[in-house]
């Protein structure tokens, strides 16, 4: 069972994305003091149920998934944790809804559910699988996976310099919104510790050391992984419509990005905006998708980010990729059941 609301309120308020990030820098804060003095956390906060660890998701994954990892290169962040990513397609895809890319160029197969990109596979192993005309050199597990899955109907190959739909901005054959997926994941393998304040970064691709970080970071770094810089974009739109950001008084690379009512008129402006409903058959929540949540409903507007996984939890929704708050580790929590979604977007289509 999910803690109730105010439980979580209470916890986001105490030390969450909520408040020391958010709010305007207090005097002296440019000198590397943090931007407010946090409260103490709640004795007796233990995990939400349903919080998932890197360490835990790759020992579910190793146990369930055809091959230990996915075996790509992911041109992104932590390139050491990729050994350990991997992606456990659902056992109840159906097949009529497949469809399958395979990049030569690049040595991948990307698969879709629906048009949308699910899982990515490396190509030249010693199992050969054929569907059609189409002859795929796979690894033993990829195959044993993939076998059922493809009909020569809905394999294509794609065309020499073409990117992967919907996109691909750090062109490694990876589809975007898959790539944050991946990010999000690696956040979570990672596994740095809740950790806010106000630091001098490097601008731009400025970041916090690694083993920290709040929730900004983890959408700062999943983005990255896809090739977009949200440090420096979000800079560029307080340049490009600073009435857009009325709580910017002068633009600061160091923080603008790391706080969560500060880079929402980014998004607004330029990713895809989706509805925030969590069971809106014609707009479905999509792993990959930035959500905004409101852990403190006494106050106006969203004070919490994170990325949808596309692993579920206890409720049945998707759980969130996420850095919660003291006392945490980045992880896959079970919070849509229990934390209202204020805000929805998807990697914009280039």
């Amino acid at each position: 069972m999910l803690w109730p609301i105010a439980c979580l309120a209470a916890v986001a308020a105490c030390a969450g994305c909520g408040r020391g990030l958010t709010e305007p820098l207090v005097e002296g804060a440019e000198a590397g003091q943090a931007p407010e003095t946090k409260s103490p956390p709640i004795a007796g906060v233990v995990p939400l149920v349903g919080a998932v660890t890197g360490e835990a998701r790759d020992a579910a994954l190793g146990a369930s998934a055809a091959e230990p990892a996915l075996g790509v290169v992911d041109r992104g962040i932590f390139s050491d944790l990729d050994a350990k990513v991997q992606i456990d397609v659902r056992r109840d895809v159906a097949p009529a809804a497949i469809t399958a890319l395979i990049d030569r160029g690049r040595n991948l197969l990307v698969l879709y559910d629906r048009d949308w990109p699910v899982k990515v596979y490396p190509l030249g192993g010693a199992s050969e699988l054929a569907v059609g005309a189409h002859r795929i050199g796979l690894r033993p597990g990829d195959r044993a996976e993939l076998a059922p899955l493809l009909d020569p109907a809905r394999v294509r190959e794609l065309a020499a310099g073409q990117a992967p739909p919907p996109g691909d901005d750090d062109r490694d054959g990876i589809p975007d919104p898959l790539d944050v997926l991946l990010g999000g994941y690696k956040n979570s393998l990672n596994a740095a510790v809740y950790s806010g304040g106000y630091m001098l970064l490097d601008f731009p691709g400025g970041d916090v050391p690694r083993d920290m970080g709040v929730c900004t970071d983890v959408i700062v770094r999943a983005l990255r992984n896809a090739g977009l810089d949200l440090q420096d974009e979000v800079q560029r739109e307080i340049r490009r419509a600073p009435r857009a950001f009325p709580m910017v008084k002068r633009p600061n690379a160091h923080i603008d990005h790391r706080r969560v009512k500060t880079v929402l008129p980014y998004f607004e402006r330029r990713w895809d905006r989706r509805r925030v409903a969590l069971d809106d058959p014609e707009d479905p929540l999509r792993p990959g998708d930035v959500i905004f949540m409101d852990t403190f409903p006494g106050k106006p507007g969203p004070d919490h980010v994170g990325i949808l996984s596309d692993r579920t939890g206890p409720s049945g929704m998707l759980l969130v990729i996420n850095s919660w708050t003291d006392g945490f580790r980045t992880s896959e929590m079970d919070l849509l059941a229990g934390v209202p979604v204020t805000h929805r977007f998807r990697y914009p289509s280039r």
